[in-house]
C-alpha cells in the first residue's frame, strides 16, 4: 500500500517518529485487495478499476470541536472519519474499495494514532476498504479522508432524478446523533443507543446498493433531513412535502425528549448518515422489502410535488413553521 509521500512538518520530530506513526497506521489498517497494484510505500497508489465500472470519489474533513466534541475517543474519531465518506458512496449506490487519509495532529501522539487507526480499521475491514495512501502534518486536529468506489456504468444514484409524484423515503431512524450531541453539550450523558449513533454511525452501504435501479434520487442525511432533501429538490427542479407524523424516531430518542423536540431533531439535527431517497410511489412495497434485506428499514415520509423547496405538514396537512433547517458550516 502507498503512503503518498508522508511529510509531517513536525519541528524536531525526525523521520523516525514520522515513520513510526505511518507504521502504526499501516499495521492496523491492513485490508488486502487484489485491485491494489501498488499501495502504501511509494509516491502514489496504482489501482485497477474493473471493466465497465465508473469510479466514484468523495472526500470529507472532520475538525476537532466542529465535527466531534472534545474528549471523543480516538477510535470513534477514526471510525467516523471513514464512515462519513462511506455514507457518501452509499448515497451514490457505489461499492466501496479504497481510501486515502490525511491526518493533521497537534503533536506526534502515538497513543492517539494507534487508537484512531484501530477504529478506522474496524469499519474498513467491515466494508473491505483498503487504505492506499495519505499524509500527515502538524496543526490543529483535523482528519480528511478521500474514499473511492465504483458502480456499473450509468447506474449511479444522483440527486437529480426525483420526479413529481415520487414518494420520499428515509432509511433507519432520524435525530439520534443530534439528540446525543444535545445531551453532551448540555453537560449530561446520552444513552448508549444514541451515543453510538453519534460516534459510530453505520453507513448504509448495503441499502445504497439495493436502491440501484429502484430509487430515482438519493442523498445521505449529514446536514439534516430538511437541508439535504432541499439539495435533491434543487437538483431535480421539484418541491417536496414531508409528513411530520411519519418521521421515523427511535425508542431511545422518544424516551429522551418530548415529541416536538424529537420532531425537530429528526428534521434538522443532522449527523445521522441515513439515506433519504425518492422512488415511484407504486414501488413502495418492493423498496421496503429490498431495504429490509439490506439490514435496515425504509419509511415513506412524504412526496415530491411541483414547485420548489421542502414543506413540513402536520396531521391536518397544514404547513408547519420550522425554525432551523439544518447544519451550515458558515452559518454560525
Amino acid at each position: 500500500m502507498t503512503w503518498c509521500r508522508f511529510s509531517s512538518g513536525m519541528p524536531g520530530s525526525g523521520n523516525r517518529m514520522e515513520f513510526d506513526l505511518i507504521e502504526a497506521i499501516r499495521a492496523r489498517v491492513d485490508v488486502a485487495r487484489s485491485d491494489v497494484a501498488l499501495g502504501i510505500g511509494d509516491d502514489a497508489a496504482l489501482l485497477d478499476v474493473p471493466a465497465n465500472r465508473q469510479l466514484v470519489a468523495c472526500t470529507d474533513t472532520l475538525v476537532a470541536g466542529v465535527h466531534f466534541p472534545a474528549g471523543t475517543a480516538p477510535g470513534d474519531i477514526g471510525w467516523k472519519a471513514l464512515a462519513v465518506n462511506l455514507s457518501d458512496l452509499a448515497a451514490m449506490g457505489a461499492e466501496p474499495a479504497w481510501a486515502l487519509l490525511a491526518l493533521t495532529l497537534p503533536d506526534a501522539d502515538a497513543v492517539f494514532v494507534e487508537g484512531f487507526a484501530t477504529g478506522f480499521a474496524e469499519l474498513a475491514r467491515a466494508h473491505g476498504v483498503a487504505l492506499v495512501g495519505g499524509d500527515t502534518t502538524q496543526g490543529p486536529l483535523a482528519i480528511s479522508v478521500t474514499a473511492f468506489g465504483w458502480v456499473p456504468r450509468d447506474c449511479a444514484l444522483t440527486r437529480s432524478g426525483a420526479r413529481v409524484g415520487d414518494a420520499v423515503f428515509t432509511t433507519g431512524a432520524l435525530g439520534d446523533a443530534a439528540g446525543a450531541l444535545k445531551m453532551l453539550m448540555g453537560g449530561g450523558s446520552a444513552p448508549a443507543a444514541l451515543s453510538a449513533r453519534l460516534h459510530r454511525p453505520e453507513p448504509r452501504v448495503a441499502a445504497g446498493l439495493a436502491l440501484r435501479g429502484s430509487a430515482s434520487a438519493c442523498i445521505d442525511v449529514s446536514d439534516g433531513l430538511l437541508a439535504d432533501l432541499a439539495h435533491v429538490c434543487v437538483a431535480s427542479k421539484v418541491g417536496a412535502e414531508i409528513e411530520a407524523d411519519a418521521l421515523p424516531v427511535s425508542p431511545a430518542l422518544a424516551a429522551s425528549f418530548d415529541a416536538p423536540t424529537c420532531r425537530d431533531l429528526a428534521l434538522s439535527g443532522g449527523d445521522d448518515y441515513e439515506l433519504c431517497f425518492t422512488a415511484p410511489a407504486a414501488r413502495e412495497a418492493e423498496i421496503v422489502e429490498k431495504i429490509a434485506h439490506a439490514g435496515c428499514r425504509a419509511t415513506r415520509i412524504g412526496r415530491i410535488v411541483a414547485g420548489s423547496g421542502v414543506r413540513v405538514l402536520d396531521a391536518n396537512a397544514n404547513e408547519m413553521e420550522i425554525a432551523h433547517a439544518g447544519w451550515g458550516h458558515f452559518s454560525r
